[in-house]
C-alpha cells in the first residue's frame, strides 16, 4: 500500500496541475499542514478534591508523579485553581486540572464561570467513590454549552483489592457491580442515560481506558481526533496501530506539499524544502512513538535499565536527536531517492516537464524516506517493557 498511490492522492496530484498556480498550491498545502500540526486541544479534568485527578492527567502524560511537569498529587486539595499541563512532546495539547468542585472556595453553582468553562474542547468527570448531584450540575452546564462530558469512576483497584479478600471473588463481577452502582446513583441524581467509564490510572491499559479513548476520538473532529490520537501514552498494541495509521494519512498530505514545491521551477528550491520537511517531520514521528532522549530516560526509569541498553537495541529507526540536515542528506544520498532529487534538479531547468517531474520526484521521495520510519518506529513502541520484548527488533 505504501507503494501506490490512493484514489484519493491522484485526485489532489489532478486538482494541483490543473489549477496551474503552484506557488500558491504549495503554499495552501504547507498552510493546513501547519493548522493541522497546530491544532489545539485543551482536555478537563474535573471533578472533587482527592478523586485522582492529577494522577490520571500524569498517566495521560505519561509522566510519573514527581516528575518534572508532571501534577501535583496528594492527600490534601492542592489544585486551588485552573492549572494547565502542556503534553511533553506536543506543547499544543493541554491537559487542565481544575479545583475539586463542593470545597468551601468552589460551590456547584458558582463553579462554571470560576473555571470558564467555554475554553475547553471536552470535561472528565472523575469521582473516586460515587457521583453527586454537584457532578450533575457540572454535567448540565456543559451540556448547555454544546460540548461534550465523561464520567470517569477512578481507583477501582483499590475497590478490586478490597474485594479480592472474600470468597469467591470475581473481577469481572465486582467490575459490573461498580459500575451499576455508579450508573444508579447518577440516575437518582437526575441523569438520564449516564454511562461510566472504569479507570486506575496505575494500569491505563486496563478496565476501559480504551473504550474511553475510542469514544473521544469517535466525537471529535478530524484535526482534533488527529492531535488527540498522537498525544495518547504509548500502552497498547492498538493506541500504536492508530497513531502509525494516523501518521501514514499525515505522509501523503506532507509529500503533496512537497510535490506542489518540487514543482516550482526553481532550481535548488525542491531540494531545500525537501530536507527542511524531512528534518522536521522525520522527528515529529520519532516523538510521537517515544524515540527521542526524554521518552528513552522516561522508559529505563520504568524498566530500571541504563537508558544506553534501551538505545542498543533500536536498529532500524533513529532517534530524533539523531535527525539533521547531515543526516537527511546522508540518508538521501544513499537511496534511490537521491538520484532522482539529482534528476529532479536538471529536470528544473527543462519548461513544463521540469516542473510536472520535479513534483512527482519530490512526492515519491517523500513518501520513500517517511513511510519505512513510521513502519519500523511503531514496532519499537510497541516493545516497551520487559526489555527483552525490545530484543526482537
Amino acid at each position: 500500500m505504501a507503494g501506490r498511490f490512493s484514489r484519493r492522492e491522484i485526485e489532489a496530484l489532478q486538482a494541483i496541475v490543473e489549477r496551474g498556480n503552484l506557488t500558491a498550491a504549495a503554499a495552501e498545502l504547507q498552510e493546513k499542514l501547519k493548522s493541522l500540526e497546530d491544532t489545539p486541544l485543551d482536555i478537563t479534568i474535573m471533578g472533587e478534591s482527592g478523586a485522582g485527578k492529577s494522577s490520571f492527567i500524569n498517566a495521560i502524560l505519561g509522566l510519573h508523579d514527581d516528575d518534572e511537569g508532571a501534577a501535583k498529587t496528594g492527600v490534601t486539595q492542592t489544585t486551588m485553581e485552573p492549572m494547565a499541563y502542556p503534553h511533553p512532546r506536543l506543547p499544543n495539547v493541554k491537559i487542565w486540572d481544575l479545583p475539586g468542585i463542593g470545597t468551601k472556595n468552589f460551590q456547584a453553582d458558582k463553579y462554571p464561570n470560576q473555571v470558564n468553562f467555554k475554553k475547553y474542547d471536552f470535561f472528565i468527570i472523575i469521582s473516586a467513590t460515587r457521583f453527586t448531584s454537584h457532578h450533575i450540575t457540572l454535567a448540565r452546564e456543559i451540556h448547555k454549552m454544546g460540548k461534550r462530558f465523561y464520567y470517569v469512576r477512578s481507583k477501582v483497584d483499590n475497590d478490586l483489592n478490597a474485594e479480592k479478600r472474600k470468597k469467591n471473588f470475581n473481577e469481572a463481577r465486582t467490575l459490573q457491580e461498580i459500575r451499576e452502582n455508579c450508573i444508579k446513583n447518577l440516575r437518582e441524581a437526575g441523569e438520564a442515560s449516564p454511562q461510566v467509564f472504569l479507570l486506575c490510572s496505575w494500569e491505563l491499559a486496563n478496565y476501559d481506558f480504551q473504550l474511553l479513548q475510542e469514544t473521544l476520538e469517535n466525537e471529535l473532529d478530524d484535526q482534533k481526533r488527529h492531535v488527540f490520537i498522537l498525544a495518547m501514552p504509548n500502552i497498547s498494541a492498538k493506541i500504536l496501530e492508530k497513531k502509525k495509521a494516523e501518521l501514514q494519512e499525515h505522509i501523503w498530505a506532507v509529500a503533496l506539499s512537497s510535490c506542489a514545491i518540487g514543482a516550482v521551477p526553481v532550481p535548488g528550491l525542491s531540494l531545500a524544502c525537501d530536507v527542511a520537511i524531512l528534518v522536521f517531520h522525520m522527528k515529529r514521528y520519532c516523538m510521537a512513538f517515544g524515540l527521542d532522549d526524554e521518552s528513552l530516560t522516561r522508559l529505563a526509569q520504568q524498566v530500571d535499565k541504563p537508558v544506553a541498553e534501551l538505545k542498543s537495541v533500536i536498529k532500524k529507526s533513529p532517534l530524533a536527536s539523531a535527525i539533521t540536515k547531515e543526516f537527511v542528506l546522508t540518508v538521501l544520498s544513499r537511496s534511490l531517492c537521491g538520484a532522482l532529487m539529482v534528476v529532479e534538479l536538471i529536470l528544473n531547468f527543462v519548461p513544463v516537464l521540469g516542473s510536472l517531474a520535479g513534483g512527482v520526484i519530490s512526492f515519491v521521495t517523500m513518501r520513500a524516506i517517511l513511510t519505512p520510519q513510521v513502519q519500523h518506529g511503531a514496532p519499537w513502541a510497541f516493545r516497551t517493557p520487559p526489555l527483552s520484548c525490545h530484543l526482537t527488533l
